[in-house]
């Protein structure tokens, strides 16, 4: 690869009095230090985070609005062109030596060392290859770290995504830090993306702290925690919380990690009927590590309240079967924890170990279900709902990842009703269709038939969020959701084939969102405690929503409950189905519905439900009874008797001197049999007289009686 040369690089050449960090996918990271040298604990200011605002950006020049340097922000992404108003770096107006990006700290900042990247750009190649750092403390009068007498030159990127990280050799206390590019890539221009490694001064008068920072009350383990740590946590949760709390393993990942997940209830460890089923998961992108500890710190922190009696909590946990799968992808996982929270980059662990995108690895059954409905198959060949999985999906040689096969099984094994998986890297909550109807369409709406619904879950999150719906946040990289109250119909996102979200909803009764729970995918171990109060409340109102709509059992006559009944809703195309025990949940906004229960072998039951506006679902219980023909096959199977052959019809006198007189007739048209009838067994057993056609020859006479009568 060419470099450009430094007109002053003869005089002040690089020197080695830095580390210098560089990873990718296919090989370890470097990271070499002078012997003696202690890196600096100090975390990033928060560039990448947004804690530090677009005022406090500042450049020499800039080439247009769209590159100017608020966007030189570390591993902020670029739109789909390189004239979007929302750019992939900071790009100096002209190609020289004095040009520079400033950061202002607003405070007496410790400086111990910076981070850089190159332009995100599907179509340009820019990054700087070395640089100058200059800090002051009045923007004014600056001072450029040295070597001794020598300016230090650090060495800079040698493409545009991998971060670089170079600690200085002695840190540098200012208010004010300049980065001055001194070579770039020669078929490129100057292009960066930073961030800085920055201790606060003490203040004295507590200003910034009061002003600018948040604090937590709670007393969780806020730390990054490797694949081992986190086994350990969950267990310490289930030792503190044995009761309510229950570890078990949903299967491996491709390096043969299992996939733990913990359930919390008042129960663990059986499903109740009339109690919802609820799930999170986090991790199915690896480095999106966000998301995965937020979870193990929504397990403790609802250990802890439950043990101090928050009703909240309490009512939750006794009402709700939780479950919390905090990391889907731990093999990713693994890859990215190795090289740090701000030198993993964009995408490293993003993938399964085998390469697999896992969220966007399931059956595409949006596609089966829309070539169903244009074809008219809806309900005459196919149903709306449960959706099969097609046979090639199924087959060894399919590119699916283990990660992805188990969560498939755990959803088909527990009936669960609503789901969310945090995801990192924006801050929105996204429904389905995640897929765009229109062949060939990038960006559509595409809504489900529970569109409405969908959208209150969606906004449920985000309204509770302490950032998604704040219009005067900075947007994370190109889109301002916040104007969409923080949500948006995934299709009119991105399309994405094979997500989780549609198959969840397609194959399963589960309702299941993605929420986009930071900027940044995996932050500073010290951003934690602000991340976990950024979405604290937002985590608990969710899991409060599966208890909105209706709820109920369907019951047979002798009132078993009736699995796989169907429960359809009056004006929505989407139907749903009963757990093994007949009770089901229907996740509806509040109105008044016709429902209307459907089994096999049984008749169909219709009623009016209304949903309040109030937490607590309606219940909306059905009894259904069995038609004469789904008794007359049970009856066949369970004595493998088959229709006889009647008799021809006697004379018509014979026929009316064995029919009883009209004051003896039968007001209905049942018989319970006696001890004395050929069939014994089915004593006190009413059936109709059609029925008993089909179970003893003796009966014959009595069908025929019956025909006759109704004629």
């Amino acid at each position: 690869m060419d470099w450009r040369p430094d007109t002053n690089q003869s005089e002040c050449p690089p020197i080695g009095l830095e580390t210098r960090v560089l990873t990718n996918q296919n090989a370890l990271p470097l990271d070499w230090r002078p012997d003696g040298f202690v890196p600096s604990e100090c975390p990033p200011m928060g560039l990448e985070t947004l804690k530090i605002d677009d005022f406090q950006l500042h450049a020499s020049t800039m080439r247009r609005y769209g590159l100017g340097a608020h966007r030189g922000r570390l591993n902020i992404q670029a739109g789909l062109y390189d004239d979007d108003l929302y750019d992939g770096a900071w790009c100096a107006g002209r190609n020289d030596p004095l040009q520079w990006l400033e950061v202002d700290a607003r405070r007496l900042t410790k400086f111990t060392g910076v981070i850089t990247q190159g332009r995100s750009s599907l179509w340009s190649s820019d990054w700087v290859t070395s640089y100058k750092v200059l800090v002051s403390n009045d923007s004014h009068t600056w001072v450029t770290l040295k070597n001794g007498s020598q300016d230090l030159i650090f060495i800079g990127n040698k493409e545009k995504e991998i971060p670089v990280l170079n600690m200085f050799p002695v840190a540098a206390v200012a208010r004010y830090i300049r980065v001055n590019p001194r070579s770039w890539f020669n078929r490129g221009s100057i292009c960066m993306r930073v961030e800085i490694l920055g201790c606060p001064m003490p203040d004295s008068q507590n200003y910034y702290h009061r002003r600018n920072e948040i604090t937590t009350t709670d007393n969780l383990d806020f730390k990054h925690h490797s694949y081992k740590e986190m086994r350990h946590l969950m267990k310490v949760v289930n030792e503190m919380c044995p009761n309510i709390t229950r570890i078990y393993n949903i299967g491996k990942s491709h390096s043969g990690q299992k996939l733990y997940a913990i359930e919390i209830s008042d129960n663990p460890g059986e499903h109740e009927p009339g109690e919802p089923e609820f799930r999170y998961t986090a991790g199915s992108h690896g480095n999106e590590v966000l998301g995965r500890e937020l979870l193990l710190l929504l397990m403790q922190f609802m250990c802890q309240e439950y043990l101090s009696g928050s009703p909240r909590i309490r009512h939750l946990v006794h009402e709700t079967r939780i479950h919390l799968l905090p990391s889907v992808n731990p093999d990713g996982y693994d890859k990215a924890l190795e090289v740090g929270s701000e030198l993993s980059g964009w995408s490293l662990g993003r993938w399964s170990q085998d390469g697999v995108d896992i969220h966007h690895n399931f059956p595409d059954l949006n596609s089966i279900l829309w070539e169903a409905e244009t074809k008219k198959w809806i309900p005459r060949k196919m149903l709306n709902h449960h959706v099969p999985i097609p046979e090639w999906y199924q087959s060894k040689n399919s590119t699916v990842a283990s990660e992805t096969r188990a969560l498939v099984s755990w959803m088909e094994k527990i009936p669960f009703v609503l789901g969310g998986n945090l995801q990192g890297g924006e801050l929105v909550v996204t429904f389905p269709y995640d897929r765009t109807r229109s062949q060939g369409v990038s960006r559509e709406q595409t809504p489900t038939p529970d569109d409405h619904v969908f959208r209150w879950l969606a906004f449920s999150y985000a309204s509770t969020h302490r950032l998604m719906t704040d219009a005067r946040r900075r947007v994370c990289h190109t889109e301002d959701f916040a104007k969409e109250d923080g949500t948006i119909n995934g299709a009119s996102w991105h399309t994405a084939a094979g997500s989780m979200n549609d198959f969840s909803y397609l194959h399963t009764n589960c309702f299941e969102l993605s929420m986009y729970v930071g900027c940044d995918k995996f932050p500073h171990e010290s951003e934690l405690a602000e991340e976990w109060e950024n979405n604290r409340e937002s985590l608990l109102v969710f899991m409060e929503q599966v208890h909105r709509g209706i709820k109920g059992i369907v019951w047979d006559m002798q009132g078993r409950g009736i699995a796989n009944a169907t429960i359809q809703v009056e004006g929505i195309g989407h139907d749903i189905r009963t757990a093994a025990d007949g009770d089901y949940w229907r996740l509806l906004n509040p109105g008044e519905y016709s429902i209307t229960v459907r089994a096999e072998g049984y008749s169909a039951s219709s009623k009016v439900c209304e949903v309040g506006y109030d937490i607590g679902a309606t219940r909306c219980d059905f009894t259904v009874s069995r038609t004469n023909l789904s008794r007359i096959k049970e009856i066949m199977e369970r004595y493998n008797k088959q229709p006889i052959r009647q008799p021809l019809r006697p004379p018509v006198r014979q026929l009316q001197a064995r029919r009883p007189g009209p004051r003896h007739r039968r007001t209905d048209s049942t018989i319970s049999l006696s001890s004395s009838d050929p069939t014994s067994s089915l004593i006190g057993t009413p059936f109709s007289v059609l029925e008993l056609c089909f179970i003893h020859p003796e009966y014959w006479w009595k069908c025929r009686l019956e025909i006759d009568g109704k004629r």
